[in-house]
């Protein structure tokens, strides 16, 4: 699967995982990450540990810093960091 379509893909089963971590019918600011992160290592295959990160990641640095740094790590041919996720 290209980069593009996947990314999609994972954009829309994680929207899917904040629908149902949402603490209403709401927007995504209303989302218990407690609740979030759960769902990730549940539903999305991750470890706790990454789970975590990942959702501290998207809060901390935004789409925008992230983006950029998934181009790049696409260009440099990583997929799976140092940290071992």
């Amino acid at each position: 699967m290209q980069e593009g379509a996947h990314l999609e893909s994972l954009i829309s089963e994680y929207e899917e995982l904040l629908l149902q971590s949402a603490q209403s019918e709401s927007t995504a600011a209303e989302v218990n990450l407690k609740l979030l992160v759960g769902a990730l290592y549940k539903s999305a295959d991750w470890t706790e540990r990454g789970a975590d990160m990942i959702v501290r990641l998207a809060t901390a640095y935004g789409a925008f810093v992230l983006r950029n740094a998934l181009a790049l790590a696409v260009a440099l041919g990583t997929e799976d960091g140092e940290l071992g996720f």
